[in-house]
Order: C-alpha cells, then structure tokens, then sequence
C-alpha cells in the first residue's frame, strides 16, 4: 500500500499517453569482432512501422509485410537499407552486407556485416531509417567496441553522428 493515490493517476496517465501516441524507435546494436575482422550489426525494427515504410516506398498501399510476394522483404530491405543505413570507419565508408531477417514477436530483426575491419579508432553512423514515415522516429545506435559501449540516438534532425574509441 506504499503507491499514493496521485502516483496511481500520474501512472494512468502515462500509460494512456503511451497508447494515444506511440513510441517509434529501433534499435541497432554494432560490434566489432577484432578476431574476424568485421563488425556484426543487428538492427531492430517494429513490424507495424516498417510496414508502412515499405507500401510507401515500393508505392503498394495493400503491402502485406509478412507476406509480401515480389520484391521478398529481403530485396526491399536490401535496397531500403543500402539508401538509409550507412556506416564509415576512420572517416573510410564502408560497404554493408545485408545477410537476412527473422521475426520477434512484434519486430524483425535484420543482420547486416561489415568485412575486412582491420582497426577502428571512430565510427560514423548514419541510420535515418522509418524518418520519412513518422517525424519523433528515434533510431538507437549502441556499438561495442574491445569491451566498451557507446551509444547514439539518431533523429529527423541529426541522422548521423560519430564515436570515437581508443586504439588499442
């Protein structure tokens, strides 16, 4: 019995707010694997919000996401990311493989790789996926590196930024 009455009604109200208008975020987790060279990338995506990014982009209002037909969602997020995800190594850009997809309940996740890393001292992050769709999109950016974690978050206003490690 330790909640008061206002906290109970300051709680309501949030969670209201929070369905009245949602949360649009996604989260990309970067690590750099020094043993293979490469950075593993893993980017998290709601369902619902990739959905309506894809019928406007490919211009098919009727897009089924989870059964799309041709293009597959592995041609679409090929293209789609290679326009909108964007990564540069030591001021050198990068050339992102896109790997696949599985479905996570209420989210796909997407599996991308960067080859033939052999240092990294900063790294550049341009993620503006999903921005076109929906104006408060955050996209959450944490990458690891020799044990340390950064992160970014990306908006409409500033799509990309930078980290810097220190070289080992």
């Amino acid at each position: 019995m330790g909640l008061s009455f206002a906290f109970l009604s300051t709680f309501q109200s949030l969670i209201l707010t929070l369905f009245m208008h949602p949360l649009h975020v996604s989260v990309t987790e970067i690590g750099y694997d020094e043993k293979d060279k490469e950075l593993e990338i893993v980017m998290r995506v709601f369902i619902d919000d990739l959905e309506l990014a894809m019928r406007d982009v490919n211009n098919k209002p009727e897009l089924d996401i989870l059964n799309p037909g041709t293009p597959t969602l592995d041609q679409m997020m090929t293209s789609y990311l290679a326009s909108h995800f964007a990564v540069t190594l030591d001021s050198k850009a990068q050339k992102t493989t896109y790997l696949g997809h599985e479905r996570d309940g209420e989210a796909f996740i997407f599996y991308i790789q960067v080859s033939n890393v052999k240092r990294l001292k900063t790294i550049s992050v341009r993620n503006d996926i999903l921005i076109s769709t929906h104006e408060d999109q955050s996209n959450l950016v944490h990458v690891t590196v020799r044990g340390t974690v950064r992160s970014l978050r990306l908006t409409k206003n500033q799509p990309a930024d930078q980290l810097t490690f220190d070289a080992k």
